[in-house]
């Protein structure tokens, strides 16, 4: 089944794509084929879900077979120690969110990796953290507030790393919290105008980023506001 999913990824090659991954900030160490995200997504519902070949495609060495690894990965056959595993992997925005966003914010195993991730120092490992708070708060629409609240003094506890990715993701965390409903987004507001006040650079660009998108008419509708 490996060698067959390598061959449909080899066989959807675009030229020119592989080239412009770079002016999205997307640099990897595994070999690129050039394929169109929407295009794996394809391959990947031919395919059907399989943890075992989503393994194997992660173990690949090639960027895209991650990519398809995230959408034929079975979110009920993950674990804890297969989720670390991959998160020590990240080595790009793309695959992190992909991963968190597409497979692992589906799996019960998930909010327990939001603090674990979000203490590691590495770069793509916490933006991962964040990036999989982000997916929680836009995809489990069943649950309440409580987990959302608490995670937000995770979120100010690491809004002071400047790194770009994570700060991003952060933020990315921060607006889709308040995004839920209307009392979430007076929580998540509250924060973004302290932050924005704050005097550290990274705080006040995360406080700044949310603040300004919460505000927005669309953000408030999809919080129930208007």
């Amino acid at each position: 089944m490996l060698a067959e999913a390598l061959r449909l990824l080899e066989q959807a090659a675009e030229p020119g794509v592989a080239d412009g991954m770079s002016r999205f900030g997307i640099a990897t160490a595994d070999r690129v084929i050039g394929i169109r995200v929407g295009t794996v997504r394809g391959i990947a519902k031919a395919l059907g879900r399989d943890q075992a070949l989503a393994e194997r495609l992660w173990d690949a060495g090639v960027y895209e077979a991650r990519l398809l690894a995230c959408f034929v990965g079975e979110p009920g056959a993950l674990s804890a120690t297969g989720m670390d595993r991959w998160a020590a992997g990240f080595d790009n925005w793309a695959t992190c969110d992909t991963a968190c966003f597409d497979l692992f914010d589906k799996s019960p195993l998930a909010w327990d990796a939001v603090p674990r991730w979000a203490e590691d120092d590495r770069e793509f490992v916490r933006r991962g953290a964040f990036a999989l708070l982000a997916g929680l708060a836009l995809h489990a629409k069943k649950l309440g507030d409580a987990p959302f609240l608490e995670a937000l003094p995770l979120i100010e506890a690491h809004a002071d790393d400047p790194r770009n990715f994570v700060k991003k993701g952060v933020s990315w965390a921060l607006r889709g919290i308040g995004m839920r409903n209307p009392a979430l987004h007076a929580a998540a507001s509250e924060m973004a105008e302290r932050l924005a006040a704050s005097p550290r650079p990274a705080a006040c660009w995360i406080g700044r980023d949310a603040a300004r998108d919460l505000a927005r008419p669309a953000a408030r509708r999809k919080a129930g506001l208007t």
